[in-house]
């Protein structure tokens, strides 16, 4: 039967074993059975396939592996990536394995192939065993089900006994040692009873476990039964808006078991899930309950954010942030202290006030960003429902937690930054007073124990950092503002502003607009005209807008006329921006009698004012034009009134006040003003008037003037000298009360001005009159 020794390259095949007649395709991995398939087509393109014993040996020896293996034709291999082989075979026939003769590079065996003989079986018993295996496989073939009935015909129609029990072998899905086994069967009856085994075990074990389907299904029936039942009540439950409370109670406890919390909390939380399993039949309260279960479980009760403690990084963010502000940043900066020395200290509760645009919340992101702190705004400009920030009883419909526990619930930490935007724009109305209600909140004293209407717990704000905003503090009710630590920005001077547009504003600008480096340049003439006359603001935020027109304009000019570079200058700047918005009320060149320069303050940083006075013949009235407020009008009665009580010295005759009329008047007659800090100047333009001596042109003052003369402080002192600065003014007049508010100023705001101080009005006509 067998021949003699044949030496070919083998592949050891892992897990499948490939019989005569079979075309099969196999991966190669191994670097050896790479090297013994090229041996192979550089040959006779012939290859013995062996099969292991253990799948898992890397290099099996002749131990190894099974005896009886197949002679392979090799018709195609296809190189695959991460350097695997994809070799298709056809097995041709049996052959024994005497030795392995080489192990390296590539595995050779020495073999001996099986010579196929003549059947001598007498005619009967190849026809019995021939219909036996048709039957057995037709049974096979009816209990699996998963083989196709064009297969089962093709092999039943075949009539000879050793093709068929070869199909067979070939189509039915067998293991690897069930196909060893019938390739180590050598002679065709040795086959077939082998494969009649296979087939009648296989036929078994899928009887009995269809016998145990049946037994395991009727006895899950039952359980079935009641599942379906139950999803069809869980679905009927759900079309009708209700929800499968059992399911969501559990996963309620579960988030509970998980959630970091005190326990009168969790106490709390556990019998409010009780209550809502419960109420499972009406659904409004099951709805109510489980809004009210959700709240309290997304709260960070106990959940805290690590705090950064690096004052040299937190110092760093400050200064790359923001250019100037130096009261916030060190103020920051102490709080920082404070904190990495106790491992505590209470959080401030800050409250930037400044005009808009001088960057108020960007200051406080930047805060965030320093230490490290999860970052929530609060926009309170025009709430005026107390409910906002306590949030509503649970018992209304639609009752939701305020503003505060929301924010919380957002951050999901219980001691973030919280910005409280336009604090001073709240207001009130017959629902409750917002700031009443922010009382608690914005107290160190109290807020450790909180409580929202809705969620009604105690929760812990002090590790909370507030900041809050406002351009007025005059709108700030008084036990609120007590609450809060003041920190004043205040506008920005022009140095300032060229610092923050070439720093901040141009790079984003020009990042916002699409503009590369290089291909836009503002010169710093241009800078400076954009910020003198075309905008008038202590902020920057018109700056920024100006800078962004002149960004798109000339990101048109580049994807229209093609240009490479855009160079703005003091002289082409109004083809980007048009015409001049502001023109600003320079000094007067000579010395005029009854005018004299004022110095105001408002929302949008300092200005100059000119005040006018005419005596004319009359019956002693005096008028007051210009859209004056009345503590304007009642200062320029107390300058009159002074002015009066002293016009002997000056050689004025008392009569003449009964015979001519003062008319004083301010320009920019539409805009309103208001405000006791011209009082001062408006009598001296009077007095000028009257005695016919003209005012110097190169001063300005500001000051309150009383009855007896005396001059008061006032407030907003840095821009109106800023104002003054921008008007060519030499010299200004300032209340003697107000020395320390000029000597906090930076020397940047006071440089080229002779600032004198004041503190009767006998010293300011010496110094004003001519």
């Amino acid at each position: 039967m067998t021949n003699q020794n044949v030496i070919l390259p083998a592949i050891a095949l892992r897990g499948t074993t490939i019989l005569p007649g079979m075309i099969v395709h196999f991966d190669v991995s191994r670097e050896r059975s790479k090297k013994a398939i090229e041996a192979a087509m550089l040959h006779d393109q012939k290859i013995f396939l062996v099969t292991q014993i253990d799948p898992e040996v890397e290099n099996p020896d002749v131990s190894g592996v099974y005896r009886v293996g197949t002679i392979g034709y090799i018709k195609q291999v296809v190189k695959l990536p991460q350097d695997i082989l994809r070799v298709l075979v056809e097995g041709t026939g049996r052959a024994v394995l005497e030795d392995f003769q080489q192990d390296f590079p590539y595995l050779t065996g020495v073999i001996s192939p099986v010579k196929e003989e003549e059947t001598l079986l007498p005619d009967t018993v190849t026809e019995a065993m021939y219909r036996s295996l048709k039957e057995l496989f037709h049974r096979y073939c009816m209990e699996n089900g998963k083989i196709s009935k064009e297969l089962v015909s093709q092999i039943l129609n075949i009539e000879s006994l050793e093709e068929l029990i070869e199909q067979i072998a070939v189509n039915i899905p067998l293991s690897y040692q069930n196909k060893q086994k019938i390739l180590e069967a050598l002679t065709l009856e040795e086959r077939y009873e082998v494969l009649g085994g296979i087939l009648g075990s296989e036929i078994e074990v899928m009887q009995i476990g269809r016998d145990l389907q049946k037994k395991v299904k009727a006895r899950i029936d039952k359980n079935q039964r009641e599942y379906i039942l139950r999803e069809q009540l869980k679905l009927i439950r759900e079309e009708l808006g209700e929800d499968n409370s059992a399911d969501v109670a559990d996963e309620f406890k579960k988030k509970l078991q998980e959630l970091s919390a005190s326990d009168e909390v969790k106490e709390k939380i556990s019998k409010e899930i009780e209550r809502f399993k419960t109420t499972n039949n009406n659904v409004s309260e099951n709805s109510v309950l489980r809004g009210y279960i959700e709240t309290l479980l997304s709260l960070p009760w106990d959940n805290k954010s690590e705090d950064s403690e690096d004052l040299k990084e937190a110092w760093e963010i400050l200064e790359r942030e923001h250019y100037g502000l130096r009261d916030v940043k060190e103020r920051i900066m102490e709080f920082l202290s404070v904190r990495k020395l106790t491992h505590k200290g209470k959080s401030p509760i800050l409250c930037l006030v400044g005009p808009p645009g001088t960057g108020k919340t960007s200051v406080a992101k930047s805060v965030a960003e320093a230490l490290h702190k999860k970052y929530v705004r609060i926009c309170l400009g025009g709430v005026r429902d107390e409910a906002e920030i306590r949030g509503h009883r649970k018992t209304y419909v639609g009752a939701m937690p305020g503003r505060i526990t929301v924010a919380l619930q957002q951050v999901g930490v219980n001691n973030p930054l919280m910005l409280l935007d336009e604090i001073d724009k709240t207001s009130s109305d017959y629902k409750g007073d917002t700031s009443s209600a922010l009382l608690e909140v914005l107290d160190p004293e109290q807020n450790s124990r909180f409580m929202d209407h809705y969620v009604e717990l105690p929760q812990d704000l002090s590790e909370v950092l507030f900041i809050a905003t406002a351009n007025d503090v005059q709108e700030i009710p008084r036990p609120l503002l007590d609450r809060m630590e003041l920190i004043e920005i205040s506008g920005y001077t022009e140095n300032e502003k060229e610092h923050i547009a070439k720093e901040h504003l141009i790079p984003k600008q020009m990042e916002e607009n699409g503009i590369s480096k290089g291909e836009l340049t503002i010169q710093a003439a241009a800078l400076k005209k954009i910020i003198n006359n075309y905008t008038k603001e202590a902020g920057v935020r018109n700056l920024e807008r100006m800078i962004g027109r002149i960004c798109r304009k000339t990101a048109r000019a580049i994807m229209e006329e093609g240009k490479k570079k855009v160079t703005v200058t003091a002289k082409n700047l109004s083809d980007f921006l048009g015409k001049e918005h502001f023109n600003y009320l320079m000094a007067n060149r000579k010395d005029e009698i009854g005018i004299a320069r004022g110095l105001a303050w408002t929302q949008v940083g300092g200005d100059t004012l000119q005040i006018e006075v005419n005596v004319m013949p009359g019956k002693g009235e005096l008028l007051l034009t210009g859209q004056l407020g009345d503590v304007m009008k009642e200062s320029a009665q107390a300058g009159i009134t002074y002015i009066r009580s002293v016009a002997e010295g000056y050689k004025v005759k008392p009569e003449f006040f009964q015979e001519n009329d003062i008319h004083v008047h301010i320009p920019e007659g539409a805009v309103p003003k208001d405000g006791p800090s011209a009082g001062i100047t408006m009598a001296t333009a009077i007095l000028s008037a009257i005695i016919r001596e003209p005012v110097r042109a190169d001063l300005a003052m500001t000051g309150e003037i009383t009855l007896r003369g005396r001059v008061l402080p006032i407030g907003g002192l840095k821009e109106k000298l800023l104002a003054a600065k921008y008007a060519k003014i030499k010299e200004v007049l300032v209340p003697a009360e107000n020395k320390p508010d000029v000597q906090e100023l930076d020397k940047e705001i006071t440089d080229g001005l002779t600032i004198t101080f004041v503190s009767s009005m006998k010293e300011v006509l010496n110094r004003a009159l001519v």
